[in-house]
């Protein structure tokens, strides 16, 4: 009997630090292979595009023409767009996510701060730039609301909403100091 209380005392011990290990497993790794820039140049800013433009309206001989989606087929697309562009908030997230590459400079340095600036205040306050983040997963979430109903003019009122959070993030952290930004 004293040898089996070792043996159930290591038997215990081993499930213990094996279900530790198997816990760290089970943790989904991430990595940052693209940087902010990247992410928002194919992700973002495309996808972005594509719900500013699925409602539009123009003036032509003809009178006044809306241009929406008008089947299922181009709804479920603009709504792939919508869930896409909600989601690359968590993917800009990551923590550890480089703005630009190693020595890659502002586009417009005379508006735009450096990407060394802009991570050095993502830095400062991770939580503002998740606030902001996750405002702009809120307005895409009106955009969706408004696809899932097929209402063209509740998508045109959401895409003032997403331009709206993409501009105070922008001024936050890329041209804060530029006087003119966000004023039209």
């Amino acid at each position: 009997m004293r040898n089996a209380i070792p043996f159930l005392t290591l038997s215990i011990a081993a499930s213990i630090c094996f279900s530790c290990q198997a816990n760290k497993g089970d943790a989904p790794s991430q990595t940052t292979t693209f940087t902010i820039r990247e992410i928002m140049q194919s992700m973002v800013e495309p996808r972005a595009t594509s719900l500013w433009n699925a409602v539009s309206t123009s003036v032509t001989d003809k009178g006044i023409e809306t241009n929406a989606p008008s089947n299922d087929e181009e709804w479920a697309s603009i709504r792939h767009e919508a869930v896409t562009l909600s989601e690359s908030m968590n993917v800009i997230l990551t923590p550890g996510r480089m703005v630009a590459k190693p020595g890659e400079q502002a586009k417009d340095p005379s508006i735009e701060l450096s990407p060394e600036q802009i991570e050095k205040l993502i830095r400062e306050d991770r939580e503002s730039w998740a606030k902001l983040a996750h405002g702009l997963q809120d307005s895409v979430t009106k955009a969706i609301r408004a696809i899932d109903a097929k209402n063209a003019d509740d998508l045109s009122s959401a895409g003032a909403d997403i331009d709206q959070a993409c501009e105070t993030c922008h001024k936050k952290y890329w041209y804060p100091n530029d006087e003119k930004a966000g004023k039209n």
